[in-house]
């Protein structure tokens, strides 16, 4: 097995573990985007945001913390930023373009503590991605409590079923969040 398909089975046969809220997380954001902005401080990166779940002040979540960090392209990510980043200790995540094809389609790192616990998701985008629109949805759960409420009930009902299937977690929560965004398109725009 290479080093990538060890990273990937060892990120997929984590269980799904759900934390009460934590204020520490926005300070956990913050430390780690001083950090990035040092460690890449040759490289050319832009925003970086706090999005998912730890974003959003009283909600329940992975105690992971989500950034998605602007890049001017992934060949950048692959070639420079994943060098400094896998000498730090994090582990670099990508999805080809395509089937036998070389290019980076989507790129991301973890990073764990010294108990080997997932601490971030460094999601590396370009400004054009869609993957931008997470920002709407951490901006409507923050504006809408009723919203983050009903996404807490089903996160906590999902997870206590599919503990053991991070896949299946995410497409639960996906109907989720399809439904409410598709219902708000005035969301706020990231």
């Amino acid at each position: 097995m290479n080093g990538q398909s060890c990273h990937v089975a060892r990120a997929r046969a984590e269980p799904i573990l759900l934390a009460d809220p934590d204020p520490a997380w926005a300070e956990a954001f913050a430390a780690e985007e001083v950090r990035l902005r040092e460690r890449l401080a040759e490289i050319p990166i832009g925003r970086i945001e706090h999005v998912g779940s730890t974003a959003v002040p009283g909600l329940v979540a992975k105690p992971i913390v989500d950034m998605l960090i602007e890049v001017p392209d992934l060949q950048t990510v692959h070639d420079r930023i994943a060098p400094v980043l896998k000498a730090a200790g994090y582990e670099y995540f990508w999805r080809p373009t395509g089937p036998g094809e070389a290019g980076v389609a989507y790129a991301w790192f973890i990073r764990r503590d010294a108990s080997g616990a997932r601490t971030h998701h460094l999601h590396m985008l370009p400004p054009g991605s869609t993957y931008w629109d997470r920002l709407r949805f951490r901006d409507l759960l923050r504006a809408r409590p009723d919203h983050a409420a009903e996404y807490a009930a089903v996160k906590r009902e999902t997870a206590a079923r599919h503990r053991d299937d991070r896949a299946a977690y995410a497409r639960a929560k996906g109907r989720f969040i399809g439904r409410v965004m598709s219902g708000h398109e005035d969301a706020p725009r990231g």
